[in-house]
């Protein structure tokens, strides 16, 4: 095994672990409960980082790839790609803004931006899970 074969799975799970913790952590927040919110998105910003890292690491040493569908999944499919790509550079610098604003108790500032952050966050890390289902499950690489 490469670090080409194996990241793209430890990419898959870390994506869902932060999907599981944004969500978790927006219970609490509606729940008013700030601490367990605060512990969550920690963590879920900690696996996000993780996730980055492991992500550049394997483009750096994977092939170019090319999306091997047909007919209509292939606009289907760079339109979810095109998407996907485009918010994770945006929420990116949101993510550390949002949590910046909270760290040092600006909670109106944090709220006011944490209102898009969190959807934003939320469909990159979930359309990160679908690609990699399409890309290894449903169009898997051949041997």
């Amino acid at each position: 095994m490469t670090v080409a074969t194996v990241l793209p799975h430890v990419n898959a799970v870390l994506n869902t672990l932060s999907t599981i913790l944004i969500l978790i952590a927006f219970v609490f927040i509606r729940s008013g409960n700030r601490e367990m919110h605060r512990k969550f998105m920690l963590a879920a910003i900690i696996v996000s980082a993780v996730f980055l890292v492991s992500y550049l690491t394997y483009h750096f040493y994977a092939p170019i790839f090319v999306f091997p569908g047909k007919g209509w999944t292939v606009p289907a499919y760079y339109t979810l790609l095109i998407s996907h790509v485009i918010l994770a550079v945006v929420v990116t610098p949101m993510v550390g803004i949002t949590a910046w604003r909270a760290l040092h108790g600006a909670f109106d500032r944090h709220k006011a931006i944490a209102r898009w952050t969190f959807p934003i966050w939320l469909y990159v890390t979930v359309t990160g899970v679908a690609i990699y289902a399409i890309l290894y499950h449903v169009y898997p690489p051949s041997a």
